[in-house]
């Protein structure tokens, strides 16, 4: 393969010219565990928190992808979880009680996902993480330490990308993973890390890891401090293909893909062994199916794929519809009637994409997660709110106008009454002389009456 000479972004977010392409590192034998899975020419569904559950795991399988990745799930989460085998769907579920109610926490399809899922552990202590992978090791192709998570869900527990602070930590998890967990149960244990400050600083960091007897290391082109609005940065990219090589470690490049043919020309261009997907897949899980086979499909499709999945699966209805929100186009006109929905039967009768036995089965299981009966959610809760604050805006409104008009007719009365016509002067006086002519005649009259007496 040609050498090819890349002038990027820095991890300073300053563009340098590429510094001349060395010869490649002499390639040390790639090692496949018994059991485990080998990342050369793969392209792979990232790990996604929500957007990694079993349903778009499958899909993402469906149309094409290699190899998928479970959501990061942190180590103590998972000890003393009891695992059982649903008879429904003959998915493996792991679930603990909390508050007398069964939570599943991690679902597995023994069959569709086999030798091909590869879980995520969060974790900042060897121990705890051994102990909690060892009751996944037998049901999974491969396990992989989060070491690139940026979010303060991660971090603020020192995992994720805190870890990057603390490589001799990191590599002891790696270690002990090998050891005790990937040899005994013939899987590989790979990390997902991403870029340091400095080119000096991540060799050092991948020549550590790599030295712990990982099969897999993902590079994330992006400091930990980027987000993923931020571009992709691939200046150190070779350099990191080539340590990886040297200690006999598939590389993956993640970070701004679109396509498998992308992820593969990538792939090719900076000499690494494969290509994982995030952001694309989230929004289209047809990304994977190869141009040759009609590359990504329309979006309507996906979505019908994807509600048979979670019908099929008993996938957590609420992650169901925020997958939904992730792959519809927001202008579409069943976009917030989706938002809106309450069960699996609504889903299917607004989008329109299932036949009677996918109907019943949305019925089926509307009852047995609870879906089918009324209950009073956040938003009933809301909307209630609203039309009591409304009723008592119009009462208000209603009591001001009786006050004003009670005002108005006071202030009327008190007009007329100041309005009323007052006597003149030269009236009241003819009035006084009339009164005394009165009283004079009656003066008179008594006169006579007394006289006649």
């Amino acid at each position: 393969m040609a050498a090819v000479s890349v002038s990027e972004t820095s991890s300073t977010g300053a563009a340098v010219p590429a510094p001349p392409v060395a010869p490649a590192a002499p390639a040390a034998p790639v090692p496949i565990p018994p059991r485990g899975v080998d990342y050369r020419g793969k392209v792979v569904l990232a790990p996604m928190v929500r957007s990694g559950e079993l349903p778009s795991r499958l899909l993402a399988l469906k149309y094409g992808a290699d190899l998928v990745f479970g959501p990061e799930t942190v180590d103590r989460s998972m000890i003393g979880c009891t695992m059982r085998r649903n008879a429904r769907t003959g998915c493996l579920e792991w679930s603990r009680v909390s508050n007398g109610r069964e939570n599943v926490l991690y679902r597995i399809d023994p069959v569709g996902e086999a030798g091909k899922l590869v879980f995520q552990v969060g974790t900042n202590n060897a121990e705890r993480a051994v102990e909690a992978m060892k009751q996944f090791a037998p049901h999974v192709a491969g396990i992989d330490v989060n070491a690139g998570c940026p979010k303060p869900f991660s971090t603020d527990g020192g995992m994720g990308a805190a870890l990057l602070k603390t490589p001799d930590l990191l590599a002891s998890i790696l270690r002990a993973l090998v050891e005790e967990v990937g040899n005994p149960f013939g899987i590989g244990i790979s990390v997902k890390i991403r870029l340091l400050a400095t080119p000096n600083l991540t060799a050092e960091l991948v020549h550590k890891l790599c030295s712990t007897g990982i099969t897999g290391l993902t590079i994330h082109c992006r400091t930990a401090s980027m987000r993923k609005t931020e571009r992709a940065i691939r200046d150190q990219l070779r350099m990191i293909g080539d340590i990886c090589r040297s200690h006999g470690v598939a590389c993956l490049v993640n970070g701004d893909i679109a396509s498998r043919e992308q992820g593969e020309q990538l792939a090719k261009d900076f000499g690494v062994d494969g290509a994982m997907i995030a952001t694309a897949a989230e929004a289209n899980s047809s990304v994977f199916r190869p141009a040759a086979q009609g590359g990504k499909a329309p979006w309507q499709e996906v979505v019908e794929e994807y509600v048979k999945l979670a019908i099929s699966v008993e996938n957590k209805f609420g992650n169901t519809k925020f997958l939904l929100s992730q792959l519809m186009h927001t202008k579409s006109p069943t976009y917030q009637p989706v938002q809106q929905s309450r069960t699996y039967s609504d889903l299917v009768r607004i989008l329109d994409c299932g036949d009677d036995q996918i109907k019943a089965q949305a019925a089926e299981l509307d009852d047995a997660m609870g879906l089918s009966v009324p209950r009073r959610t956040a938003h009933d809760i809301k909307k209630e709110n609203r039309r009591l604050n409304k009723e008592r805006q119009l009462a208000n409104i209603a009591k001001a106008k009786a006050l004003d008009e009670q005002m108005n007719a006071s202030n009327r009365q008190k007009r007329q009454a100041s309005c009323s016509p007052v006597p003149s002067r030269r009236k009241k006086t003819g009035v006084a002389s009339e009164n005394a002519g009165f009283a004079s005649t009656d003066a008179a009259d008594r006169e006579i009456m007394a006289a006649a007496v």
